[in-house]
This record gives structure tokens, sequence and C-alpha cells, in this order.
């Protein structure tokens, strides 16, 4: 029997070599605060403007000078996500992206979405759309409800961000629902 071996030696350089990608900024302990304007605001009018979001992490890696930009939390980050009546639900991972261009926040790693009612989702990954407050995931979850005494797991769901309206796509296990009489 004869063996032949071949190692590439070539060199990758110019326009075929992979391209080293650093952030254009780092921050530590980082906490951004997003505001929304009820009404037009004068100077240091700081009233009239209530929070909607508070996003903590560890380390956050600002990549937005690329052609596609995006933020990395790499230690994990927790969103606290606030609701008109200034209810606060939070979304706690391991790890995240936000998608600066699309507004979208990857969210991965031991993700758990927790109401201020006490409803729970956790998955090893979601998606949560700013612009339309809509967080969804396609990966295995698992939802407990304490008003109805439930748990139930599945793979794939989508939902408002208080959880109050939601769409499951494959359940496993029991779930109680609540039927209206009509007289």
């Amino acid at each position: 029997m004869l063996f032949f071996s071949c190692k590439d030696r070539y060199e990758r350089v110019g326009e075929e070599a992979i391209p080293k990608v650093f952030p254009q900024g780092i921050g530590e302990n980082f906490e951004l605060t997003y505001t929304e304007a009820v009404e037009s605001l004068e100077i240091e009018d700081i009233d009239s403007s209530k929070v909607i979001a508070v996003l903590t992490s560890p380390i956050s890696n600002n990549f937005d000078n690329l052609e596609f930009p995006y933020r990395t939390f790499p230690e994990g980050l927790e969103v606290d996500l606030f609701d008109e009546q200034g209810n606060r639900n939070t979304i706690v991972a391991d790890y995240g992206i936000i998608y600066s261009a699309t507004d979208l926040i990857d969210f991965q790693g031991n993700v758990v979405v927790v109401t201020h009612d006490g409803k729970k989702l956790e998955a090893p990954q979601i998606y949560y759309d700013q612009g339309n407050e809509w967080i969804f995931t396609q990966e295995k979850f698992t939802f407990t409800n304490p008003e109805d005494g439930t748990i139930m797991d599945g793979e794939g769901m989508d939902f408002n961000k208080d959880l109050s309206y939601f769409n499951a796509h494959r359940t496993y296990g029991l779930m109680t629902i609540k039927e209206e009489k009509n007289d």
C-alpha cells in the first residue's frame, strides 16, 4: 500500500485573505436606555419622555462601522422592556447581537423571558424585533403560565413583548384554555 498526503502551504494574501474585523469601540459595564418622547421636547425637558427599554451588559463590542452594522454582547445581556403602564418585562441571555440596520436583537444561550405577571419563557435562542415589538423563535421552548398553572413545551413560537398574545407552532404537553360562555 502506498499513501500520499498533500498539505496546502499557500499563504492567502490580498483579496482572497479573510479580513480581520475589529470593533470600533468596546464598552465595559454597558447600560443603554431607550426613551420615547410623548411630545416634542424643549431644552432640558426630561419629564416629557418615558423609558421604553434598558439594556445592560458587562461588555459591548461596537461594529457599527461595518457595511452591515451590529453590536455584540459576548458576556451576556439583560433587556428590560416597559409597557404603557410602566410594567417591566425582562429578557436575559448568555450572548447577544443587535443588528442596527434591521432593529433585530438575537439572544443566544439560556434565554429567559419573564413578564411582570410571572409568565416565563425559556429557549436556547430568541429574536426580538424592536420595531414591531415582537419576539419569536424556531427553537424548542418551555412556557410557564402561573395564572393557569400550565407548563407548555414546544418548538417554534412568536408573541408580543408581554406574552399576552402568542402563536405556538408545535406544542407538547398540557395547556388550559379558557372559554367564554355565549348566552
